[in-house]
């Protein structure tokens, strides 16, 4: 096997660049042109708006009802200058949502658009979809799912208190990478209010069609808000251990269709 058909048969097995060859003392055209598409997609990503009534209308055929709201970034330059605006409920969406909240509940559900729209787009209701069983399994009580624009993770400890919820699961675009730009990440915080730090969550990354389905990522977000709910915390002190079950011998129960 020649080393060309070596690196050919690894570059199949990832999405990382690698042996790309060369012509002459640079890169190949067909690689420069991909790595331009994976930077254009990356780029779209983050400046793509998010749709938020397509959203909500998504969330609202599973049955489940939804509210909006907003950061104090008022437009998407200033989300990307100013991450601290990001994390800061907007006065009206504040009142908004203490005005809908009802009894205490379990888990709020925050849908985010983060730094991917796109990652929202193609894999928000998928998750929720596959999640909402298993909260009415446990007999979990869910606020509303709040649907947020120009929204960084933190908002989420604004919005939990908001609705008067025990834990919050925000589902967030990532970072997008230069083969990821469609990854939806979930953070997970207990007892949640302005002032938590990112140790005191728990993070489900890489949700994708090319990464965690969204059938394993809703099984992770139960298991985790199952131990969170019981043992009263998240964050470095909650490990992940959702893994030992989907090893066990039946792992169907665990884990239905996907």
């Amino acid at each position: 096997m020649s080393e060309a058909e070596i690196w050919a048969r690894l570059a199949r097995l990832t999405p990382a660049r690698i042996g790309l060859g060369r012509a002459g003392s640079g890169q190949t055209t067909r690689s420069v042109l991909a790595f331009g598409l994976a930077h254009a997609q990356a780029r779209d990503a983050v400046h793509t708006p998010l749709d938020a009534e397509a959203v909500r209308a998504g969330v609202e055929a599973l049955g489940l009802p939804t509210l909006g709201a907003a950061s104090r970034a008022e437009d998407r330059a200033t989300y990307l200058r100013r991450p601290d605006l990001g994390r800061s409920l907007a006065p009206e969406s504040r009142e908004a949502l203490a005005a809908a909240a009802g009894e205490a509940c379990d888990l709020a559900l925050v849908v985010a658009d983060g730094l991917s729209a796109r990652a929202i787009h193609e894999n928000a209701v998928p998750v929720l979809e596959a999640f909402r069983p298993r909260a009415a399994e446990a007999d979990w009580r869910l606020a509303p799912v709040v649907v947020a624009g120009q929204a960084r993770v933190a908002l989420g400890d604004s919005i939990g208190e908001a609705l008067r919820a025990r834990a919050v699961a925000v589902l967030i675009g990532e970072r997008p990478g230069l083969s990821s730009p469609d990854s939806l990440g979930i953070y997970l915080t207990y007892g949640p209010r302005p002032g938590r730090s990112d140790a005191e969550r728990n993070c489900i990354s890489n949700v994708r069609a090319a990464g965690l389905s969204p059938n394993k990522a809703a099984f992770r977000l139960a298991w985790l808000l199952g131990q969170a709910l019981s043992r009263g915390l998240t964050g470095v002190q909650l490990k992940d251990e959702s893994d030992r079950m989907l090893e066990a011998p039946d792992r169907t129960a665990a884990l239905p269709q996907a």
